[in-house]
């Protein structure tokens, strides 16, 4: 996916230094803001944040109640978004979901905004965007973009799917480059998704990375610990102050319904308590099974001590590092899926084993 290397000549690059050349005696204009939750400011024109959570979270439901809130020009939820009369027009691009899926989020942005599901919005358009390759729902965002008249803010639900490798880092920067040339040239704000890891807090691959960096300001999605139905709201990358996290339920009408109740949990002082090794949860089963595959190349391990050692070196191929206690809870593990069974004295793999 690697654009062309276009070398461009003396006068392009006069010309570009003169342009971004900054001086200390022009006045400059103050990125607008469109959108706030309370009176923290997470979206201006010219920017671009981005939604972060697990499968489930309800991130989708989450950017619905921002759209929303742009086309009405008002709040949803917690957002209030205040877009100028030349920026009303809402651009949603869905890369996952075929047209039935993304009809029903359309009739819930409308639903939200309080506006009729059986007529056409004159400043919403919805594009789904599934059945494309990387490549071209680039292009084709690109020229929606500049194609839209009046256009403030775009969601593109989801960023992964502009990529062939989520983890490369010309992919990511090349995506991320298009984000600050759309917002910059077209004034423009751009709200994206992307996954968390399963594992971690972290926002998936090298584009979670550059959105880290990059990005506005970076909202997190989450389940509520205590009571599943319900998705919490946080702020993890701001400009801004933090706003105070909020919480929303899914009511009856399967719309996003602000919890006026929720009160966060007080977060604690130092560091966050590490959760302990769990090879279920942090290690998928085909990286069992490559390391496994290693570890027993040569036959069985004929003690508990071996046995360990070739655990170790057949994770740490697979770029699991192991110490002792990991490496014994591991084995314990291994043993209770049977995926490891002693025989005799020697402790076999089995490759046949139900996960």
């Amino acid at each position: 996916m690697n654009e062309p290397v276009i070398i461009p000549n003396q006068e392009d690059v006069a010309a570009c230094m003169e342009e971004c050349r900054v001086s200390v005696t022009s006045t400059y204009e103050q990125s607008p803001v469109v959108l706030m939750v309370d009176d923290a400011v997470v979206g201006t024109l010219g920017n671009f944040s981005a939604s972060i959570g697990k499968a489930k979270s309800k991130k989708t439901f989450n950017v619905t109640a921002i759209a929303a809130a742009a086309l009405k020009n008002g709040t949803v939820l917690k957002y209030c978004a205040s877009f100028p009369d030349d920026k009303k027009t809402v651009l949603y691009i869905d890369t996952e979901q075929g047209r039935h899926h993304c009809q029903k989020v359309l009739k819930r942005i409308l639903s939200l905004a309080g506006l009729p599901e059986e007529k056409e919005p004159e400043n919403l358009i919805m594009m789904a965007l599934r059945k494309y390759t990387p490549p071209m729902r680039l292009t084709i965002t690109e020229q929606a973009i500049a194609s839209t008249p009046n256009l403030g803010l775009v969601i593109i639900d989801g960023i992964r799917d502009y990529l062939y490798d989520i983890n490369s880092p010309s992919e990511a920067t090349c995506i991320i480059s298009k984000f600050m040339q759309w917002t910059d040239e077209y004034k423009i704000h751009i709200h994206t998704i992307l996954h968390q890891n399963k594992n971690d807090e972290n926002a998936r691959g090298h584009i979670g990375t550059e959105l880290n960096n990059k990005a506005e300001t970076v909202m997190q999605v989450e389940v509520d610990k205590t009571d599943r139905s319900v998705s919490v709201v946080e702020a993890i990358h701001i400009r801004d102050r933090e706003f105070e996290p909020f919480a929303f339920r899914i009511n009856d009408e399967i719309l996003p319904e602000l919890l006026e109740s929720y009160q966060p949990l007080e977060k604690k002082s130092g560091r966050p308590v590490k959760e302990p090794f769990d090879p279920y949860k942090e290690i998928p089963e085909n990286v069992h099974r490559a390391a496994l595959e290693k570890a027993f190349a040569n036959g069985g391990a004929k003690s508990y001590d071996e046995y360990l050692e070739r655990l170790k070196s057949g994770y740490g191929l697979q770029g699991i590092k192991l110490g002792h206690n990991k490496a014994v809870k591991l084995a314990t593990f291994l043993s209770n899926k049977r995926m490891v069974v002693k025989e005799g004295k020697e402790y076999q793999f089995k490759p046949d084993y139900h996960y």
